[in-house]
């Protein structure tokens, strides 16, 4: 080597080697803060399984919002229940009698104990397991069913830390088996409208998204021995944070293609002080009551901000403590105009009727042009067998249809783990002074080739 290839050689060596250094610090960070695991399996994205002549369900979990799921399940076509747990006994009672009058007696009940789903996931007639449980056994029963070699249906939150969604993700990939959050607002006449008037370019190129869960349910927490309250009273007291984000950002997320060509980068997170749960419990319960002897740590309202790869804003916020009516915000703003429910209306600069200074309200229109081709078919069929306005049997139905159909599912295992991760990183945010997390990249960049949810019909 001459003089000059030897030093510019040694040069760029040691620059490899110093990039080197910086990319192995980098990884080592990452896996440090759950933000990269090693794979083990391949990619679950638009993962098909073989074709299903009927699809044979398992219930885990019929209380309060799994019961719906019993006569759901029973009314759609190619789908059979074949088993249910529930550690409740009342709770089994009700299932049978509702099982009774749409004569099955064939079913098979598990429940003597905590662990009684193990049974339930053995048995060689169940072919996806839907888990409708507090939150804490979300992330231990679907992993269980993918083991097993069920496919998972999951409510929300999908799990409440990131090593447990990094588990599910590398369980589905290790498995092959589908494990979808079902995030039943994805369903609803309005976000797929909004859907399909995105897909079809009406608001522009997307700028800016809104998304709630404004709901107020102190009552619950007069529930004590069973139903909702009884469990989820207590995560005002372990968390600080947004510990329900999806039912807002789930909509927002596919009208953003989050996982499918653009992802979530990082979020920033903060929370008022708590004080109304602390209050009604003073208000409502005797003062040697237990729920006045709790801390309630969660600020009553939680607004975080996510930023995307491409620069992209999403406001989410969390109330469930506050007076104030119903909102899920379900905001999506583009460089030609903005839709906003709660109530619905509309602003566009062209396209619009009228100024888009003022609020189009008169929605009749927008539903005759943009009605999503899903709900042209089926939704007097979802509003006639119910479920928050029809949105539950639909979610149901074309999770069947899907399997039925060997078609991938509208959302897998990538989107339910970044949707719940808000609430881990937000936590960590409002811990943090409001400093801003990073967010895993759950699909490993499989999230720049994903394919957009499309328009199915």
């Amino acid at each position: 080597m001459s003089g000059f290839d030897r030093r510019s050689f040694l040069k760029a060596s040691m620059g490899a080697a110093a990039l080197g250094a910086i990319s192995a610090c980098a990884q080592a960070r990452n896996s440090s803060m759950g933000l990269t695991t090693k794979a083990k399996g391949q990619s679950v994205m638009g993962l098909v399984v073989p074709k299903m002549d009927e699809v044979r369900v398992g219930l885990i979990g019929v209380g309060e919002r799994g019961t719906g799921y019993i006569s759901h399940f029973s009314n759609i076509e190619g789908a059979r229940i074949t088993a249910i747990c529930d550690t409740d006994p009342l709770t089994i009672e009700r299932a049978k009698g509702i099982l009774a009058k749409l004569g099955r007696t064939d079913v098979a009940f598990y429940g003597q104990n905590k662990e009684s789903y193990l049974e339930l996931l053995a048995r060689p007639d169940v072919d996806i397991v839907v888990i409708a449980t507090p939150w804490d056994w979300h992330h231990p029963m679907a992993k269980a069913a993918m083991l097993a070699g069920k496919h998972a249906f999951v409510e929300v939150p999908m799990a409440l830390t990131v090593e447990h969604l990094w588990d599910l993700v590398n369980t589905a990939e290790a498995t092959q088996r589908n494990c979808m959050m079902m995030e039943n607002v994805n369903y609803g006449r309005e976000e797929l409208m909004v859907l399909n008037m995105v897909r079809q370019g009406l608001f522009g190129e997307l700028l800016h998204a809104e998304a709630a869960y404004i709901h107020e349910l102190r009552w619950q927490m007069k529930e004590i021995e069973r139903k909702t309250g009884s469990w989820r009273t207590y995560m005002h007291t372990r968390y600080n944070g947004n510990i329900y984000p999806t039912h807002g950002l789930g909509p927002v997320s596919q009208y953003m293609n989050i996982n499918r060509g653009d992802r979530f980068d990082y979020l920033t997170s903060a929370s008022s002080p708590a004080l109304g749960r602390a209050a009604y419990a003073k208000r409502e319960f005797p003062a040697d009551h237990e729920r006045n002897s709790l801390k309630y740590i969660h600020g009553d309202i939680n607004t975080s901000l996510i930023k995307t790869v491409k620069g992209r804003t999403i406001m989410v916020q969390h109330d469930t403590t506050t007076p104030r009516p119903y909102s899920r915000h379900n905001l999506i703003q583009g460089t030609n105009g903005v839709f906003a429910g709660f109530p619905n209306r509309i602003a566009l600069e062209q396209g619009g009727s009228g100024s888009y200074h003022d609020w189009d309200y008169d929605m009749d229109k927008w539903f005759k042009q943009y009605d999503h081709p899903l709900w042209t078919r089926m939704g007097q069929e979802a509003e006639k067998n119910g479920g928050h306005g029809g949105m539950d049997f639909l979610m149901c139905w074309r999770m069947i249809y899907c399997l039925r159909n060997a078609e991938p599912l509208d959302q897998d295992v990538y989107d339910g783990a970044a949707w719940s991760a808000v609430l881990p990183l937000s936590v960590a945010s409002v811990a943090d002074r409001s400093n801003s997390k990073d967010f895993p990249d759950f699909t490993r960049g499989a999230w720049q080739t994903g394919k957009p949810l499309g328009i199915v019909r």
